[in-house]
């Protein structure tokens, strides 16, 4: 696996359009190569950003945006423990590093943009197996520092499942699954980083393992990345703790 960092300008609330910052930047494309982009840039080229006002105005804004939240209080280090789109992360993914005095929010759908970027590649380098991820980062229990992790994907089958297959020895495997587009963006995300590197798109090159589609993922394939909260083998811990749930939005209350 190769994978090459791209760097680009500072991108700010002038940028809006995630595709001007792909053309400006990225070499041709080759078949079979997937491309990463940091969710922070694209969520500040579709406009979801606060201006940040309040030491409060993150908490407030993150109780609206998470499905459930614990309030900073309950942890030592003052984090917002959330849940948002099925994934367990701190303030619901707001984020105030490289915001240049904004919030940044998720992308609006991040599925959505995932196969919107995808379509424009295919077309624009006319290749036909590329793929996308929207990577972030997050904490892991009982581990210092962050990992990557895709918040969406496209145009590659993300789950390998070795389940019923046997192992060097022959036993037949129950339960793994290898989650294909959180392997990747943990290793795009270590070569990209954190802080001011001012990479935040990558390119992977060289995937013999992965299997692409030509095609956006289906509902079933999406659905199949999700567990409950009561079948995750970490419901024990999940259930042990008094989530709140998320404050209702006005246009949610008119449904």
């Amino acid at each position: 696996m190769i994978t090459t960092a791209v760097k680009t300008h500072k991108i700010t609330t002038t940028d809006k359009d995630i595709l001007r910052i792909l053309d400006r930047y990225m070499p041709r494309l080759a078949e079979g190569s997937i491309v990463a982009i940091a969710s922070k840039i694209v969520a500040i080229t579709e406009g979801r950003l606060v201006k940040k006002t309040s030491e409060t105005q993150k908490d407030e804004l993150a109780a609206k945006e998470a499905e459930y939240y614990l309030p900073r209080e309950e942890n030592k280090y003052g984090f917002l423990i959330t849940v948002k789109h099925n994934l367990l992360v701190a303030s619901a993914g707001i984020d105030e590093s490289n915001g240049n005095g904004y919030l940044v929010l998720w992308p609006k759908d991040p599925q959505k943009s995932a196969n919107m970027i995808r379509e424009y590649l295919v077309k624009k380098h006319k290749v036909k197996r590329v793929g996308v991820i929207i990577t972030d980062s997050k904490l892991t229990p009982l581990r210092w520092g962050v990992t990557g992790y895709a918040l969406a994907s496209s145009g590659f089958r993300v789950l390998n499942s070795y389940i019923g297959k046997p192992d060097i020895f022959g036993r037949l495997m129950h339960a793994e699954k290898l989650n294909v587009a959180d392997s990747l963006a943990a290793a795009t995300v270590a070569v990209t980083g954190e802080g001011s590197e001012q990479t935040p798109i990558a390119i992977i090159e060289d995937l013999p393992s992965v299997v692409f589609q030509k095609r956006n993922p289906t509902n079933k394939e999406i659905k199949e990345l999700h567990i409950s909260l009561t079948d995750d083998v970490f419901y024990p811990l999940l259930k042990a703790v008094k989530w709140r749930v998320r404050v209702q939005r006005p246009e949610e209350e008119k449904k």
